[in-house]
């Protein structure tokens, strides 16, 4: 037999794909065959389009080359949200997933490039808000410039998930000489945000409606990774850079002071906060520290390169309110210590509990 010359190609049978016509998904979109593959073909391919995607294989597939000549780490990483109403003021679910992974990845210091959707549907969710929130993640991710490359799609019983819950996953890449870290804080280090805090917190209670308020305020959602570029060119040395989500400004704080064992002391009156979020914790006895973000970092920096972040941050669309909010110390070890507005001293410490409904 004369074996096939190793010019001669076979080109991949192009699938045709599906659509569907129903009002909601049912249990058919989640049984494997036809229904379902059509569900995926007109709520995800169609708008996640890509060529790692194109193939429809069960794993996306990258050069190890290719990733290698942007760094020398592999960043990976992966959450889930869950967040009730599925919109609200400034964002989605599903931008919330994209932004909030992309962000993961950027403060380890990594260039985010692919992510993951998973999703985990509610039988009679409605055909139509699942294609908007697959075109916010679509459009979060293009302005983002990454590509959503695989996923996954179940469908479940009525009354055993809320509406939708989304899981995505995100790989990276680390540039040579970026080290960021917790236990990296040390004395005399200070402390930034890019911005407003509680925001998103604060606009995902209002939205439901439950405590009738009239205030408007938005989700801080957004990705951070260019922001985080900018902020290591202008200071290289950063020690730490987190997002505060779930937990705030406290909660990102106090893991800092555990990792490091260093003491690390905030000012109240220098903490960026618009006086609407002070206002709705107030009526509602929260304490704004503790509040979730979605766009903002809190970063730790040498002190002498304090400046230079602070200008860097503030160039940026995403960090004109920035501010210099404490410093690491060499006092109270592993604790995180305010000083108030009315000239007082309070620890800030760790959530035993939550202390609002979940909200992502």
């Amino acid at each position: 037999m004369t074996a096939l010359p190793n010019t001669m190609h076979f080109a991949a049978p192009v699938r045709r794909r599906g659509t569907i016509s129903v009002p909601t998904v049912t249990l058919a979109h989640g049984g494997g065959g036809s229904a379902m593959r059509n569900l995926i073909d007109d709520v995800f391919v169609s708008v996640f389009d890509n060529p790692a995607l194109a193939p429809l294989e069960d794993q996306a597939r990258f050069s190890l080359a290719e990733l290698s000549r942007l760094g020398d780490r592999l960043a990976f990483t992966t959450d889930s949200y869950v967040v009730d109403p599925l919109f609200f003021p400034g964002g989605d679910i599903g931008k919330l997933a994209v932004c909030g992974t992309i962000n993961d990845l950027a403060v380890g210091g990594a260039i985010p490039l692919y992510l993951t959707c998973s999703a985990i549907i509610e039988e009679g969710l409605e055909v139509d808000t699942l294609r908007a929130l697959a075109k916010s993640m679509a459009l979060a991710a293009a302005d983002a410039g990454v590509s959503i490359v695989t996923g996954d799609t179940k469908v479940v019983h009525k009354g055993t998930c809320d509406k939708l819950f989304l899981n995505t996953a995100g790989i990276g890449i680390i540039r040579e000489g970026v080290n960021l870290g917790a236990d990296r804080c040390r004395p005399g280090d200070a402390v930034l945000v890019n911005g407003l805090l509680g925001d998103h917190g604060a606009a995902i209670l209002n939205a439901r409606g439950d405590m009738a308020l009239s205030t408007a305020i938005e989700s801080d959602c957004a990705a951070l990774h260019e922001l985080i570029a900018e902020l290591l060119a202008a200071a290289p040395a950063t020690r730490f850079i987190r997002d505060a989500t779930r937990g705030g400004l406290a909660t990102v704080l106090n893991e800092a002071a555990r990792a490091s064992g260093a003491g690390i002391e905030i000012w109240e009156t220098a903490t960026p906060m618009r006086e609407e979020v002070k206002a709705f914790c107030e009526i509602l006895g929260l304490d704004p520290l503790y509040l979730a973000n979605e766009g903002k970092i809190v970063c730790v920096v040498p002190k002498d390169e304090q400046a230079a972040a602070l200008q860097s941050l503030r160039g940026h669309p995403l960090g004109r309110g920035a501010a210099i909010v404490g410093h690491v110390t060499g006092e109270s070890p592993g604790r995180v210590v305010m000083n108030t507005a009315f000239g007082g001293r309070r620890i800030v410490d760790m959530l035993v509990g939550d202390q609002l409904p979940r909200i992502c």
